[in-house]
């Protein structure tokens, strides 16, 4: 199983992070590996939202289709994607520092299924370089700074 998690520190308020970071639309736009994203369930975030997410990995596309299996607005979202291969558990969390402040963790775990669960450790490195650029992105996007990664 690989793990990732940055928190970030951000002037946005509280509710409009927690929006923008539950709709899953918004990932393309600062996780470089995100080609494109399309909503298939719900409109924007929520509790029934569901989003195919295109992820690339050298010259190949894979598309997960991640469910919103949590929503506590504006405290956390948690989505996840199961494919064949492997499962994906994203959470997002919200602290408050004030009404116009607040602080934005991402949590992902990502873990291959089945027989190929005893290469787990083979992706750890490859998602950690793969976390630092999204968390790099997400700086940008929340125009903030990590405070834990």
């Amino acid at each position: 199983m690989a793990h990732y998690t940055v928190t970030v520190s951000t002037t946005r308020a509280p509710h409009a992070a927690f929006a923008y970071m539950a709709d899953l639309r918004n990932f393309a736009e600062w996780d470089p590996g995100v080609k494109r994203v399309s909503q298939v369930d719900g409109s924007g975030g929520g509790p029934d939202a569901s989003f195919d997410v295109v992820v690339t990995s050298g010259r190949r596309e894979l598309t997960l289709r991640y469910i919103t299996v949590e929503y506590d607005e504006p405290r956390t979202v948690r989505i996840e994607a199961r494919s064949r291969l492997l499962t994906s558990i994203d959470t997002v969390s919200i602290s408050v520092d004030s009404e116009s402040r607040c602080q934005v963790t991402y949590d992902a775990v990502l873990k291959l299924n089945g027989p190929l669960r005893c290469a787990d450790f083979v992706l750890k490195p490859m998602f950690k370089r793969i976390g630092d650029r999204a968390a790099r992105g997400l700086v940008a996007a929340l125009d903030g700074e990590v405070v834990t990664s």
